[in-house]
């Protein structure tokens, strides 16, 4: 008998193991991004695979790549074929085959093998190869190196009109295919017969022009005609012209390189290009553009149809031949910002006689669309802020210098609709003056710019104050997303400052795709690194600030580790991993003293001071000394090259880099930690949490160090938040980390002074820059920063719902998933879409029963913790014990989990 029942568990063993499942293969990229035009000469696949089935793991790929689609279709790779390569890797696959040409577009799909089954062939994808050298470039840099009298160069204010250039020419037969290459700086729109080319909005992305210009392209088949066509042009200051004249940095006059290429339908070609054959004018109705002042826009001096063929140009001069930027030119890889979103005014009041103020409802980015109607010569003006004063005026104190004004001068027609080209607004209020009649909510919509990137996460709790805190998340982030990661979008400053994005970064990758946006800004950070090794605290380095710190350009480090355990991409290291390495020296050389890294600038940025005016604390017990968070930042940083050095097979790198840390944590320890009190430097809260977070603790000692921040958080802080931008940053995590997950969900939902939720109760829709925002010194309150978010976003999603790329491994091919049930909440339901596919957890707390519905990518693998109280508690798995159910492996028994191993699929687990 007992013979017989082995037999038949191996038989139904045999059976689960070769069941097989339909297997699809779905969202093909190229460089992480769907049909794009780039100029890399060995780009990379990717792609996702999608399964009804458990446990589905790739075992074999096959991809073809084709000059045609036609090709593509017959199975023939005839530029690389790769058939059945025993690989479980799908992503960042780099291609191999024969060279690749400017300008050809490239079809390419891929087959799968799993262990339960195989794919047919994927749907088709393409990219499209740019301009690969810089002899494909026939056009000339072409601009207006004048002023005119309206214009305005000081070191308080810019003034400067848009320029408008304009080419006509003639197609003599039908077209095939029409490509633009088009870079425009500092920001440009472009028309072909009238039509706008593209929706992106305050494009190309911002850099050093000096260092990098990136060009965007488009396909323009469509816009061309037979005959006479038209190019236009219209360009903006953008950060090329400086908002500040020499405060921030200056490139110079606008100007434009811009290259049309015509394929006929009979073989032959032809190429349009920027030069001083083109004509140009900078009278036209963009007055004045700047992102810090606004824009003015008189729409008399409007000239119909000037971007369309037989538009009389004699009035306007030639363009003039300008010299290039300086940087090399290249294809834009991350996305341009774009109208993402638009929203309706909540209400208008009248605060004074002819002047009105509009509530957005949202502390919102971007701009209003007007529609107005009126005479000739009547000047409307839109005024921005944030908040307002007690009488319901606009505060813009902390605005400081920046006008944040815009201005329409009417032209008197029967309607008008206008919104501004070159700039944009941090706000929630308006207030409108000039406006003919009395203005109402639907003559305004707010549009709301930022990059266009994929959401790729979703949040929710049973608790409001949770969930407002992560909306409020939400609009700060993609409101300082602006082709580099801002700090504020409202005042004379929006500036990358690196200190405010380095965990919190990790935070909005749960929220957004935002791989190629960050690669692209640690470009910027290495591009602005001074040869001696110096990494400034903003980059692009629009402000030159090289302050020598380890708490601000540590961000370098920490967002290309980021970048491989979320997305699982190693080239950012592979990159910059010279450059940052070349930074740690110089910070050695330079600052390191018997052991200790003793350069600091800014300490605990804006940790909640003792009395509610002030911006930064002047008790010397509330700060944390500077060499203390050099140090312990310089230690994290050193761990992570040798991480770095490790999977780039540097050995020698790795042993150094080791040995480098060991030598720092001892001196760290003999100098700054009382072995008798379990205490770091003068007991802050950051003081002791940073050498706890990053392992610098000896064991023995952990427990109590851990209790001082305990104890100062309940006792002294009263349950609250103690910490400034570089604590904040492992609060959350290091409270769980050490068993107290119920501080840090007391942390996160305290609606008094100081926290997230005070925010909340004074109105704040976005994040604010300072704990005590609403009565500190106006010079620096930003009401839309997401610097005191610090590991808040990672905590909900890694900690709250139990969603983290496993340590040991990168971009989820591995995960934990191990939620913290904290009393107070009944349930939790996040999602982020991962490189590998869709990761969920959704749990419940009820009745005396925890259900959890957890999903796991295919070619994913998880290690499940599943809460329990007792050893005893049943935990069941599609209403089996959990043991026994089908792909689920038991590992162990914690104090407080249930441990199981499970490939991909979805679960329901249950612990009554």
């Amino acid at each position: 008998m007992k013979k017989f029942l082995v037999s038949c568990f191996f038989a139904s063993l045999l059976f689960a193991c070769t069941e097989k499942f339909p297997v699809e293969v779905i969202n093909l990229q190229c460089e992480n991004l769907t049909g794009p035009v780039i100029d890399i000469s060995t780009p990379r696949l990717s792609w996702e695979i999608v399964s009804p089935g458990r446990d589905i793991r790739q075992k074999f790929y096959s991809i073809l790549v084709s000059s045609s689609l036609e090709k593509l279709n017959n199975d023939e790779g005839d530029l690389w074929d790769i058939r059945k390569v025993k690989s479980d890797n799908s992503i960042y696959v780099s291609y191999e085959g024969d060279r690749l040409d400017s300008r050809r577009e490239y079809f390419w799909k891929v087959k799968v093998k799993t262990n339960r089954g195989e794919s047919e062939w994927s749907k088709p994808a393409s990219w499209t190869m740019g301009l690969t050298d810089s002899k494909d470039w026939q056009a000339k840099w072409t601009g207006l190196n004048a002023v005119s009298e309206r214009d305005v160069l000081t070191e308080r204010k810019t003034r400067l009109a848009a320029r408008y250039f304009r080419k006509e020419f003639n197609i003599p037969k039908k077209v095939e295919k029409a490509s633009m290459y088009i870079s425009g700086l500092g920001l440009y729109e472009a028309y072909i017969n009238a039509r706008r080319t593209g929706e992106q909005v305050l494009s190309p992305t911002p850099t050093d022009y000096s260092k990098a210009v990136k060009y965007n392209t488009f396909d323009v088949t469509d816009q061309l005609n037979e005959g006479n066509n038209a190019i236009g042009v219209v360009l903006g200051n953008g950060r090329f012209f400086a908002m500040r004249y020499k405060r921030v940095r200056d490139f110079g006059f606008p100007r434009m390189i811009l290259q049309l290429e015509i394929k006929y339908a009979d073989g032959s070609s032809e190429t349009i290009v920027s030069d001083d054959s083109w004509k140009a004018t900078a009278e036209g109705p963009i007055l004045a553009n700047n992102e810090f002042d606004g824009e003015e826009y008189d729409a008399r001096k409007e000239f119909p149809g000037w971007n369309k063929a037989g538009f009389d140009d004699s009035a306007w001069s030639s363009a003039e031949l300008v010299d290039a930027p300086g940087g090399q030119l290249e294809a834009q890889i991350n996305r341009n910002i774009k109208v993402m979103e638009t929203i309706r005014p909540k209400s208008v009041s009248e605060i004074q006689p002819g002047i009105f103020v509009m509530d957005m409802g949202q502390n919102m980015v971007g701009w209003l669309r007007m529609k107005v109607k009126g005479e000739a010569g009547r000047e409307v003006k839109l005024r921005f802020s944030e908040t307002l004063k007690e009488d319901g005026t606009l505060y813009t104190a902390n605005l400081r210098g920046a006008a944040a004004t815009d201005i329409y001068i009417l032209k008197g027609d029967e309607s008008e609709t206008w919104s501004p080209s070159f700039t944009y607004h941090g706000f929630r209020f308006v207030e409108i003056s000039g406006f003919p009649g009395k203005p109402a909510a639907d003559n305004f919509e707010g549009l709301v710019v930022f990059d266009e990137m994929e959401a790729t996460g979703e949040f929710e709790t049973s608790d409001k104050t949770i969930n407002q805190i992560y909306q409020n998340a939400r609009w700060g982030i993609m409101g300082n997303y602006r082709g580099m990661p801002t700090d504020c979008p409202q005042r004379d400053e929006r500036m990358g400052w690196l200190g405010d994005r380095a965990i919190g970064s990790q935070g909005e990758s749960f929220m957004f795709n935002i791989n190629n946006l960050y690669a692209k800004w640690l470009d910027d950070i290495e591009q602005a690194q001074r040869e001696d090794g110096s990494v400034p605290d903003v980059a692009p380095n629009y402000w030159s600030v090289y302050s020598d710190n380890m708490t601000w350009p540590g961000a370098y480090v920490i967002i290309a580790n980021m970048l491989y355990d979320q997305y699982g991409d190693r080239k950012p290291m592979e990159k910059h991993y010279e450059s940052m390495k070349k930074w740690i020296g110089y910070m050695q050389d330079k600052y390191l003293k018997d052991g200790i890294m003793t350069k600091d600038t800014y300490g605990d940025w804006c940790m909640p001071p003792e009395s509610p005016e002030l911006i930064h604390s002047k008790d010397p017990a509330r700060k944390t000394d500077g060499a203390v968070l050099s140090t312990t930042f310089y230690y994290r940083i050193l761990c992570i090259l040798e991480k770095f050095a490790i999977l780039l097979e540097k050995e020698e790198d790795a042993g150094v880099f080791a040995l480098q840390a060991e030598n720092i944590k001892n001196g760290f320890n003999d100098k700054y930690f009382n072995k008798d009190t379990k205490q770091y430097s003068n007991n802050t809260v950051t003081a002791n949490l940073l050498p706890l977070c990053f392992g610098m603790v000896p064991d023995e000692y952990k427990e109590g160090v851990f209790k001082n921040i305990v104890d100062k958080t309940m006792g002294e802080f009263k349950g609250h938040v103690s910490t400034g931008l570089v604590g904040i940053q492992w609060l959350m995590r290091g409270l769980t980390e050490y068993e107290r997950p119920d501080i840090a969900y007391r942390i996160a939902t305290n609606r008094d002074y100081p926290s997230w939720g005070y925010m909340i109760e004074k109105g704040a829709t976005t994040i604010w820059e300072l704990w005590n925002g609403d009565t500190a010194n106006p010079e620096m309150n930003s009401g839309n920063h997401v610097m005191l978010l610090g590991d808040l976003i990672v905590w909900f999603y890694e900690y709250l719902a139990g969603i983290q790329n496993d340590p040991n491994g990168a971009g989820f091919e591995e995960i934990v998933m191990k939620p913290n049930p904290v009393d107070g909440l009944d349930y939790v339901k996040a999602s982020y879409k991962s490189v590998r596919g869709l990761v969920k957890s959704e749990w419940t707390k009820a009745s005396g029963q925890f259900t959890w519905n957890i999903t796991v990518p295919c070619n994913s693998t998880a290690t499940v913790y599943v809460p329990i109280t007792a050893d005893k508690n049943r935990v069941t798995e599609s209403g089996k014990k959990a043991s026994a159910s089908k792909g689920v492996k038991f590992l162990r028994l914690t104090d407080k989990y249930r441990v199981f191993r499970v490939g991909s699929g979805n679960y329901s687990f249950k612990v009554e």
